[in-house]
C-alpha cells in the first residue's frame, strides 16, 4: 500500500463529459455542473492500471445513474427571493407536502439578487426569482433573466393586467399605495388624489420614506406615464417642500410618526397598517388604530398599486417544478393565506381580501400597466433627484 495513489473526480448527473488527462494517462469522466459526488480510486500496483480504468468507468456510471435517480426521488425547486415573510415559508411548506418538491430559498434584496442572477448567467442554481413592484420585475425581464412560461393556470388565476404580456413575470400579491392620515388634525374631506400632497397647504405635514425605495420609484412613474415628465417633476418638488421631516425609515416608521404627532399624513402602502393591526408589539398594534386610510384618487384614474411576482428563470435547471409552484402560488387556498395571514390583496379575482382591509371599504385600482410602469422607473429616480426628495 506504500505505493498506493488516490485520485478524486466530480462526477456530473447531467451525463456530460470530457477528456481529462492525468500522468499520461487519459480519463474519461462524467462531471457536473451542479451537485457533485466524489470517487477516490487507488492504484497500488501499476501493472494493475488496465483493470482500474475499467472499474473507474464502470464506478462513474453507476454514480451517474445513482444520481439522476437520487434527483428524481428528491426533487427540488431553488428560489431566490427577496420577501421576508413568515407566510411564504408557511406556503413552500405547503408546496412540498402536497408536491413531494423540496424548496430551497435564498433571501436577499432585489437589487442583490438581479446583479447575482446576471453575474451567474448560465451556472445559477435559481429556478424563480420572487421580488416586490413591477420596476424590478421589469427590469429583471430587460436584462434577459426570466424565461417565457405558457399556464392556463396563471392566466386563469392572475388578471391581464397584474402579469407580464409576455408571460415572463406574475404578480402574486397586490399593495396599494395609500394615504395614512390623523383623524384629529386631518378632515379627510381635505384629501383628494396624490397631486393634492403638492399643495402648500400640506407644508410641513407630510411623512415619506426616501425616495431610494422602489415603491416611491414607482408612485412617481404612474404619474410620469399619465401626465407626463414635467407634471411629474412639478409634484415630487411640491411634496418634497411639504416634508414634515427629512426621509427617513420604512413605511411602518411613517405610520408611528403620524400616530406620535410627528406629521399629519404619510404616503404608506396599505400592508404595513394590515400587519400593524395584527402586530404581537402593543405600541405598534395603538399606532395602526391612531390613523386613519384614504385611497387616494377614487374620483380619479384610481389608487396606485405596487406587486409582489415571481417568474421562471431563464437557466432554471428545474423549470417544471418552478411553473408548478408559481401555479401554486396563484391557486385560490394560498391566495386566500396570502390575504389573512399577511395583509395584502389577493390577486386571484375570486378571492376576498381580509377581514382588516375589507373595513376600508371599497377602492378603485389605477388600471395602468405595470409593465409601462416599470419602464419610468429610471426616469422617476432622475426627477426625484431634481427636485431634491432624497
Amino acid at each position: 500500500m506504500q505505493n498506493g495513489r488516490v485520485k478524486t473526480y466530480k462526477v456530473s448527473a447531467f451525463g456530460e463529459c470530457y477528456e481529462t488527462l492525468r500522468q499520461t494517462t487519459t480519463w474519461r469522466v462524467c462531471t457536473t455542473q451542479r451537485g457533485v459526488v466524489s470517487l477516490r480510486v487507488q492504484f497500488y500496483d501499476p501493472t494493475m492500471r488496465t483493470f482500474s480504468i475499467a472499474f473507474l468507468a464502470l464506478a462513474l456510471l453507476n454514480a451517474c445513474v445513482s444520481e439522476t435517480e437520487s434527483t428524481a426521488e428528491n426533487e427540488v425547486v431553488n428560489v431566490y427571493s427577496h420577501r421576508h415573510y413568515d407566510v411564504d415559508r408557511q406556503i413552500f411548506e405547503k408546496f412540498t407536502e402536497e408536491t413531494g418538491i423540496t424548496v430551497n430559498v435564498v433571501k436577499a434584496g432585489a437589487d442583490e439578487l438581479i446583479v447575482r442572477l446576471t453575474n451567474e448567467g448560465e451556472k445559477s442554481p435559481a429556478d424563480v426569482l420572487i421580488t416586490v413592484d413591477a420596476g424590478r420585475l421589469v427590469l429583471a425581464k430587460k436584462k434577459g433573466l426570466f424565461r417565457t412560461s405558457d399556464s392556463e393556470v396563471l392566466r386563469e388565476n392572475i388578471p391581464a393586467s397584474l402579469r407580464d404580456p409576455d408571460g415572463t413575470w406574475f404578480s402574486q400579491t397586490v399593495r396599494a399605495r395609500i394615504l395614512a392620515y390623523a383623524p384629529e388634525r386631518v378632515d379627510p374631506q381635505e384629501l383628494s388624489g396624490y397631486a393634492d400632497l403638492a399643495d402648500e397647504k400640506w407644508k410641513g405635514r407630510i411623512l415619506s420614506r426616501s425616495t431610494a425605495n422602489i415603491y416611491n420609484q414607482s408612485l412617481l412613474a404612474s404619474i410620469i406615464a399619465h401626465e407626463g415628465e414635467a407634471a411629474a417633476e412639478a409634484w415630487a418638488r411640491g411634496v418634497a417642500e411639504n416634508l414634515a421631516r427629512p426621509p427617513k425609515g420604512n413605511d411602518t416608521d411613517q405610520i408611528i410618526a403620524v400616530a406620535s404627532g410627528q406629521g399629519d399624513v404619510a404616503i404608506v402602502n396599505s400592508y404595513y397598517i394590515g400587519k400593524l393591526f395584527a402586530s404581537e408589539d402593543r405600541g405598534k398594534a395603538a399606532a395602526a388604530r391612531e390613523v386613519s386610510v384614504f385611497f387616494p384618487d377614487a374620483a380619479g384614474r384610481g389608487t396606485h398599486i405596487n406587486v409582489s411576482g415571481a417568474g421562471v428563470l431563464k437557466h432554471a435547471p428545474n423549470p417544471e417544478n418552478a411553473l408548478r409552484l408559481l401555479e401554486f402560488m396563484s391557486s385560490p387556498d394560498i391566495q386566500k393565506l396570502y390575504a389573512e395571514a399577511n395583509a395584502e390583496f389577493p390577486v386571484h379575482p375570486n378571492i376576498e381580501p381580509s377581514e382588516i382591509l375589507k373595513a376600508w371599504g371599497e377602492w378603485k385600482r389605477d388600471t395602468l400597466s405595470l409593465e409601462r410602469i416599470g419602464k419610468y422607473n429610471a426616469k422617476a429616480v432622475e426627477i426625484f433627484d431634481r427636485a431634491g426628495w432624497k
